[in-house]
C-alpha cells in the first residue's frame, strides 16, 4: 500500500484531518515527528496546516529549519510528492522549495469560510484528478494568507503554469493574481492555502451542489498523489 508521511509540528493542529484524508483516499497514513531525521521510507509527504512553533518570527520560518525539514528538501528534489497545506504552503516557501511568501491578510482579520477556487493546473501530482478550469469548493483559514512575490517571479510562475489554483470571487486575502497554490518546476510539490483534508467526505465540510456532484473536491487532491504515484 502506498504510504504517506504526515509531519507533526509543534503547534500543528490540522495533522490528524490530514492522515484522516489520506486514509480515505486508500492511503496508509504516516506519522512524522519534526524532531527526526528519519522519513520512513514514504511515498509522498504531506505538510499540515496550524501554528508551527507559534508563528514566531515569520509563519513557518522556524519549521523550515527543523530537522525533519532537511530530508523533505531532499525527497522533493528526488520528485518525492510533497504537499503544504495553510502552514505547510509557509513552510515550502520559508524552505525556498516554492517561490515567494504568505504575508497577513490584506483586511487584518482571520478569514474562514468555503471558498471557491479554480483548477488551473492538472499536471502536478496533487491536481491529476481534475480538470482545467473545473470550479471546486475546498475550506479556507487563515490569518497570513495572501501570496506576494515579484513582478518577474510572479510572470514566471504564470508563464510556466504553475499557478494550480486561484481563488474565485472576492479575494479572501490579497493574494497578487488572487493565487491560491503553486507548485514547483518539476510539479511534485505544492502549496496552496485552502484546506482539502475538511472536505473529503460528503456532510463534513462544504456541501455545495457542485462539491457534492463532483464527489468531494478536497479528497481528489490526495487520490492525485495516488494516482501519480501508481502511474510512476
Amino acid at each position: 500500500m502506498t504510504r504517506v508521511g504526515v509531519v507533526t509540528f509543534p503547534g500543528s493542529l490540522d495533522d490528524g484531518d490530514a492522515r484522516r484524508a489520506v486514509r480515505l483516499a486508500g492511503a496508509e497514513p504516516v506519522r512524522l515527528w519534526h524532531g527526526d531525521h528519519d522519513l520512513q521510507g514514504v511515498d509522498a509527504i504531506v505538510l499540515p496546516g496550524g501554528f508551527s512553533y507559534g508563528d514566531y518570527l515569520r509563519c513557518g520560518a522556524i519549521a523550515a529549519l527543523s530537522p525533519v525539514m532537511t530530508e523533505v528538501v531532499a525527497a522533493a528534489e528526488r520528485g518525492v510528492p510533497v504537499l503544504g497545506i495553510c502552514n505547510g504552503f509557509q513552510m515550502l516557501t520559508e524552505a525556498h522549495l516554492l517561490p515567494g511568501g504568505l504575508v497577513r491578510n490584506d483586511h487584518g482579520a482571520f478569514v474562514c469560510r468555503d471558498q471557491r477556487l479554480r483548477v488551473e493546473q492538472t499536471s502536478t501530482a496533487w491536481t491529476s484528478a481534475f480538470e482545467v478550469g473545473e470550479e471546486i469548493v475546498i475550506p479556507l483559514k487563515n490569518g497570513e494568507g495572501g501570496f506576494v512575490a515579484d513582478a518577474d517571479t510572479v510572470a514566471r510562475l504564470e508563464g510556466e503554469g504553475r499557478v494550480v489554483f486561484r481563488y474565485l470571487g472576492v479575494d479572501p486575502n490579497g493574494s497578487v493574481e488572487h493565487i491560491a497554490g503553486i507548485a514547483n518546476e518539476r510539479g511534485n510539490v505544492v502549496g496552496l492555502m485552502p484546506h482539502p483534508e475538511h472536505a473529503v467526505e460528503p456532510g463534513f465540510g462544504p456541501d455545495t451542489a457542485a462539491a457534492m456532484r463532483s464527489g468531494v473536491d478536497g479528497l481528489r487532491v490526495f487520490r492525485s498523489a495516488l494516482e501519480a504515484l501508481l502511474a510512476a
